[in-house]
Formats: structure tokens, C-alpha cells, sequence
């Protein structure tokens, strides 16, 4: 697909769902540590969007209807610019969640952005950002076999690990409750598993962080900065002037005309505020040259904001009363985004300093805002400052530990007029050619027309869109093995259900093979299935005929090498391949002894690290099949509600076991009999899944009139609150 020889042929959707996003400007006072994320997927949108080739933008998040919150997150589309818009999907409950409550609705967000795509055409690239759209966008470019594009941003691993240190050393149990990290990181891993390619903001994010993940490979990874706002962020002018916020922070001071050592960072450990006041504090010199400031935020009340905030805060008062440093130091406690620029500017107008004494840093943008205005910068020697201060040659990097080295870094810019003169015009110079928005929506280009020259088009193209699965309106999709079978009385009027409701199809889905299948389906006695749905997920066939579906075939080898995976797995302890008549051309399946085999998860891993491309699902605790990235019941079910235009509120399904995990989530109607396996008591209050009390055949019946599904359905366990 060579598009971008032709104008304004590209659509791109871009996925975010990591806080509040809207048009106008960055959130303030939910998830505030997502401003600088949100700042980018912003500017990338309107980049891109300005860009000859691109037709549209759409950047797709979520739908808050929230009284604390403004008007605009409830807003189903809004404009960010000319050919750029925000699409605010709505799912799970409508109230504003922290990003770490999001992960129960994720699949029901896959679903909505299926709906939106039928609606409004396919893309031609979709882009996740975070770990939880990184998910959501590449469960979607698997079924709809689009090229993704992931960033990351922050990554699971790396957030753990430093908070597996210190005084965090004994909360692991706290620190997975509360963050997620299990589920956050194998996200990202499936994120970089599907990814065409990987963005970073600097060179460090491959070595040393990337480098932690099964799906290392440096190869699909670009290094390209992230740009500034050169327009906003722009150097002093001759007939420039304070703002109203100046006046803020003079109430602070005694001297306000002194140089400014200005730092913008949330109030977070990890951004060594505390140890920035404790230089200041402790130096005699910086005290007589300088006023701090110091911008965390906002807030109305501070009993208000989470602990982890007041305790920062409050470390920070009590170190200015130790060292006595009232009227030197402002700590205003609002601040809007348009204050920020001329924030820069002040300071810039009095020859001071922006300081980023950051434990970690990823990329640094407040350190790209203060270079354009010409502030010169001082900063951590970790992540994207030392490329920023490589390129741009507008500062120093700094040992965030080493107070003297820290004191000495800002004196130096204090003191030496010539070196002050020289960094702050080289911020200038250097921002506008490392890191404008205009080269990097090139360069993000050049790499996409590269993806796409080399991928097929999509196969599920929406020439389906008007095909019906025939004369009914709704359908029942269940097990075979523990869910019909094992009551045959209650199967029996099961089946009399599907015969007395002509309006209702019928389908199947199970880990068994085809010819397996048909065989127990005829020996139970069911009607013929619409559809079945076997092999764990990579086999489909429609009709008495059984009639294969060949969009379905012609992607589900992707990545898929048997042997190999055979030759990894055969080895194991504990791991015991099953007899041929259980094997198929998508499917390897094996027993496992728990007490000696490993678990799923490291399983998992062990393919991961051999450069293998595959799903690891287990039943019944003891059967575990392989089948490809591209397979499963989730990919599966969504293949064919996409293929012919079935919606999945008219569409219940049934299981019991971990093979069937995969299409109870999401939009369609959940039910799982009650002699179900314990794998699946992990999606228990999922939206949409229903737990029966009656086991086997009767438990679906029970689940059929929990969700009305004879008549006009009903769906009581539509959402569920975090």
C-alpha cells in the first residue's frame, strides 16, 4: 500500500485512555502525572494531521460523564484541528477512573471501537499509547490485520522495579493491588509482540528499559523525540510583559526581582523536590542569587490530594520552615497551562535557571518548553535529558544525589553571564531543530510509508458489512465439553429451547477438533450448529455445509511455526503432548502435571525469549493448548460478529473453562455454568459475565433468563463499578 504518494489518502487512529483528554489544554487534578503523555498525543494529532499525505486523525479515549469534571470529556467528538479530532468511546461506568481501574472494560473499549470502525471506515495504521491501549490497539490490529504502532511511555517493568526498592521493598502484594502490574506488563509484551514498530523518545529507553521485556527486539525500534510546542513556547520579545501570575508568586517573595531557579514536576517522590530545597537550603550562595519556585501542581485543599502527594508537599514545608527559607521560596498552590509559558519567559527575564532534579526521567519535556523560551536548563543525568542537553548543548546534566554537584551545576549558570548567554541562545537554536513537531510527524512517516509498503490490506474490508448470518436475530454460542455435557436432562431441554425458538441460532465453540466435535454433537443429539467454532479458537465453519471461512484461514498461520514451538515445549517437565487426534494445523495440545510443569505464565515466557509468536491458554487446570497470536475465542468471536454485522448485544455465550475466557469478555452476554473451572473465577464481576448457580446445560438455561434473551434482552450486569 503505497499511500503516501497520494494526497490526503492516510487515516491513522491513535488510542489513548492514560487520563482526561480534550482539545484545549492538559488535565488538571486527576492523574496528573499524564499531562506530559497527554501534551504529546495532542501535538502528534495536529502534526500529523497538517502532514499532505494524511486525510484524518482520529485519536480514540474514552467518554466521561463526570459532575467534577468539565462538560467537554463527555462530548462524543470534538475538534483538536482542521482534519484531527478527538472520539470519546464510551464503556464501563461513566464516572472518572484512575488508569489503573480501567483493565476490567478494556475488551468492552475493543468492542465500541469495532462499532466505530464499521461506522466510519477502517484506518490504515492504529497507534496505542500506554500499556492500556498498547493492548486494545493490538488486539485490534490482530483482528482487523492493520500495522500497529506502540509507545509505551512508562513502562510496567520499570515502574516496578523501582518501587521494589527502598521502603517499597515489602509491598509487593500492596504494590500489585494498586498499580496492576501483572496485567499491565503482559499488556505491554503483547504490545511489543504486534507491534510493526515501537516509538521511543530516546536511545536509553531501548538499552535499558525495553531491554527488561520478553519482546526485546531492537530492531522495531525508532527513536524519535517527541517535539515542542514551538509557537507557545517561544523566547522573550522586546515589548513582552509579566502576567497576572507573577504577581502570584511576588506574595511569596521578599526579592522578587532575583534570578528565578524555577522546577515544574508533579509532587512526587520520585522527582526529588525534597532534595532540591535541601540544596537550596543548605547553600548560603544560592540563598543570596536566588529565589526557588517551585510549581507541583494544583490543588484546593491539600488533605485533598493522595497521600503519597501531601506527604511530598508537607516533606517540602517542613524543609522550609528547618531551613528558615520563608521569602525565598513561592510554591503557588494553582496554576493553569497557560501560565506555563510565560512562567518561562519570567524566569528567562531574570537570567534564571530550570532545573530538573529528576531520580528518573524518561524524556523531559518541561526541559524542551524552558530551552525554546530560552531558559538554560539543569538536569538528571538518566534518560532523555542527556540527549536533550547532547543535542540542544543548553545546560548540564547532574547527579540527582550529589548535592554539591547540584549546588555547583546552578551557581555556574548564576554566575557566569557569558555561559548564561551562550545556553540560553543555543536552547533557542536547538530545540527548533531537534525537536519541532514538523520533524517528527516526518520522520514518524517516512517509517510509516515503510509499514505499510510491506503489509498486506486488510483482509476484513467493509465490503461484509451488509452480510447477515441467516433467519434469526440473535444467537446462543456455547461449549461442548462440561457445559453441555454431564446433566442430560438438563441438555435435553436445552436443546428443546433451540428448537422452540426458530429466531435464536445456534453455535459452538470448543477446544476440540472439527471432526471431534461433530462427532459429540451428534452423538448428544444438538441441532445442527450455524456455526461452529473449534480448535481452541482458529477454526471456523458456517452451516450444515460447513462451510470454511476463508478470511479466517487466510490469517490465522500469522507468526505461526509449529515445529519450532514443538521442539521448545516437548522438553519441558511436566508438559506431556497429547495423542495426534487431538492435535491440528493451528493447535498443539498437551497435559500438564501442576505439581511439576510451569505455569502458564512462564510458559508463556519461554516462547517469548525463543522469538516465538504464540498463546498459551489453560483448562481445566490440566490441558493446555498453543495456538497462534492470531487465534483464540476472543479473535475468533470478533471475526465473525465484524464479518456479518452481528451485534454482540444479541449474542450470548456459554463456557466453563479458561478456553472459553476469551469471548465471555467484552460486549457479549457472559454466562459461566457453575461446575466451572477455577481459571475463570479471574473474570468474576467482569461486565457482562454472569456466574450460574446451576451447572452444565441448565446453568446456560439459568443465564438465558437472567439476560431475557427469549424476548426483549436485558443486560442488569451491564457495568460494573471499581
Amino acid at each position: 500500500m503505497k499511500l503516501l504518494e497520494e494526497e490526503n489518502s492516510l487515516k491513522i487512529s491513535l488510542i489513548s485512555l492514560h487520563g482526561l483528554i480534550r482539545a484545549t489544554d492538559a488535565p488538571l487534578g486527576f492523574d496528573s502525572d499524564t499531562g506530559g503523555q497527554i501534551k504529546y498525543v495532542l501535538e502528534l494529532a495536529r502534526e500529523l494531521a497538517a502532514q499532505p499525505h494524511v486525510r484524518e486523525v482520529e485519536l480514540l479515549t474514552r467518554q466521561i460523564i463526570d459532575p467534577r469534571l468539565d462538560d467537554d470529556y463527555a462530548q462524543l467528538e470534538e475538534a483538536i484541528c482542521e482534519n484531527a479530532k478527538i472520539v470519546r468511546i464510551p464503556f464501563g461506568p461513566k464516572r472518572y477512573l484512575k488508569k489503573e481501574s480501567l483493565w476490567p472494560f478494556l475488551e468492552m473499549f475493543i468492542d465500541q471501537c469495532l462499532v466505530h470502525f464499521r461506522r466510519h471506515g477502517l484506518p490504515h495504521i492504529i497507534h496505542g499509547h500506554y500499556a492500556d491501549a498498547g493492548m486494545v490497539g493490538a488486539h485490534l490490529a490482530q483482528l482487523l490485520h492493520i500495522p500497529f504502532i506502540f509507545t509505551g511511555h512508562s513502562l510496567g517493568r520499570v515502574k516496578q522495579q523501582r518501587l521494589s526498592v527502598g521502603k517499597h521493598a515489602n509491598s509487593t502484594d500492596a504494590m500489585e493491588r494498586k498499580y496492576k502490574f501483572t496485567q499491565r506488563i503482559e499488556a505491554e509484551e503483547v504490545a511489543l509482540e504486534t507491534a510493526s514498530m515501537v516509538v521511543t523518545s530516546t536511545s536509553q529507553e531501548i538499552e535499558q528499559q525495553y531491554e527488561l521485556y520478553d519482546h526485546y527486539q531492537p530492531s522495531r525500534m525508532e527513536v524519535i523525540p517527541p517535539g515542542v510546542d514551538l509557537d507557545n513556547f517561544s523566547p522573550l520579545t522586546d515589548d513582552w510583559k509579566p502576567t497576572p501570575f507573577a504577581d502570584e508568586l511576588h506574595r511569596f517573595l521578599k526579592e522578587p526581582e532575583k534570578p528565578m531557579i524555577l522546577t515544574l514536576a508533579r509532587p512526587d517522590e520520585r522527582k526529588n523536590l525534597h532534595k532540591l530545597v535541601e540544596v537550596y537550603g543548605e547553600s548560603e550562595e544560592l540563598r543570596e542569587r536566588a529565589n526557588l519556585v517551585l510549581i507541583m501542581g494544583t490543588r484546593e485543599d491539600l488533605k485533598d490530594l493522595p497521600k503519597a502527594q501531601r506527604d511530598v508537599i508537607r516533606n517540602i514545608m517542613e524543609q522550609i520552615d528547618k531551613y528558615d527559607l520563608y521569602g525565598k521560596v513561592a510554591y503557588p498552590k494553582n496554576h493553569t497551562p497557560r501560565d506555563v509559558p510565560d512562567l518561562y519567559r519570567l524566569a528567562t527575564s531574570r537570567r534564571g535557571l530550570f532545573i530538573n532534579p529528576a531520580l528518573t526521567e524518561p524524556f523531559g519535556l518541561t526541559l524542551l518548553e524552558a530551552g525554546a523560551t530560552g531558559l538554560p536548563i539543569i538536569a538528571t543525568n538518566d534518560g532523555g535529558p542527556r540527549d536533550i542537553i547532547a543535542n540542544c548543548g543548553n545546560g548540564l546534566l547532574i547527579d540527582p544525589l550529589d548535592n554539591e554537584g547540584i549546588e555547583k551545576a546552578l551557581l555556574r549558570g548564576l554566575t557566569e553571564p557569558e555561559q548564561w548567554d551562550e545556553w540560553s541562545k543555543a536552547g533557542i537554536v536547538g530545540t527548533r531543530k531537534h525537536y519541532s513537531w514538523s520533524n517528527h510527524a516526518k520522520r514518524y512517516l517516512r517509517d510509516l510509508d515503510d509499514i505499510l509498503q510491506n503489509s498486506a490490506a486488510p483482509v476484513l474490508q467493509q465490503t461484509h458489512s451488509q452480510r447477515r448470518l441467516p433467519e434469526f436475530d440473535r444467537i446462543i454460542i456455547t461449549d461442548l465439553d462440561n457445559t453441555l455435557t454431564g446433566d442430560p436432562d438438563g441438555l435435553a431441554e436445552f436443546i428443546q429451547l433451540i428448537k422452540d425458538h426458530p429466531h435464536i441460532g445456534f453455535g459452538i465453540a470448543t477446544g476440540r477438533r472439527l471432526d471431534s466435535a461433530l462427532n459429540l454433537i451428534q452423538e448428544l443429539g444438538l441441532p445442527q450448529p450455524d456455526l461452529i467454532d473449534t480448535d481452541a479458537g482458529t477454526q471456523l465453519h458456517y452451516g450444515e455445509r460447513l462451510t470454511p471461512d476463508l478470511s479466517w484461514r487466510q490469517q490465522i498461520g500469522f507468526a505461526w511455526k509449529p515445529a519450532e514451538i514443538r521442539e521448545k515445549l516437548d522438553s519441558i517437565e511436566g508438559l506431556y503432548i497429547q495423542p495426534e487426534s487431538q492435535q491440528s494445523e493451528y493447535k498443539i495440545s498437551y497435559e500438564i502435571d501442576p505439581e511439576k510443569a510451569p505455569t502458564p505464565a512462564e510458559i508463556q515466557k519461554a516462547l517469548r525469549s525463543a522469538g516465538l509468536r504464540a498463546k498459551v491458554v489453560l483448562s481445566l487446570g490440566m490441558y493446555l493448548d498453543v495456538i497462534p497470536v492470531r487465534g483464540g475465542s476472543d479473535l475468533s468471536m470478533r471475526h465473525l460478529l465484524w464479518k456479518w454485522g452481528f451485534s454482540p448485544d444479541n449474542v450470548l455465550v456459554a463456557g466453563d473453562s479458561g478456553n472459553d475466557a476469551g469471548m465471555l469478555l467484552g460486549r457479549t452476554l457472559g454466562v459461566v455454568v457453575g461446575n466451572y473451572s477455577p481459571e475463570l473465577e479471574v473474570i468474576r464481576n467482569r461486565p457482562r459475565v454472569y456466574f450460574a448457580e446451576a451447572e452444565h446445560a441448565r446453568g446456560i438455561i439459568e443465564g438465558i433468563h437472567y439476560y431475557q434473551f427469549l424476548d426483549n434482552i436485558v443486560i442488569p450486569n451491564d457495568r460494573h463499578e471499581e
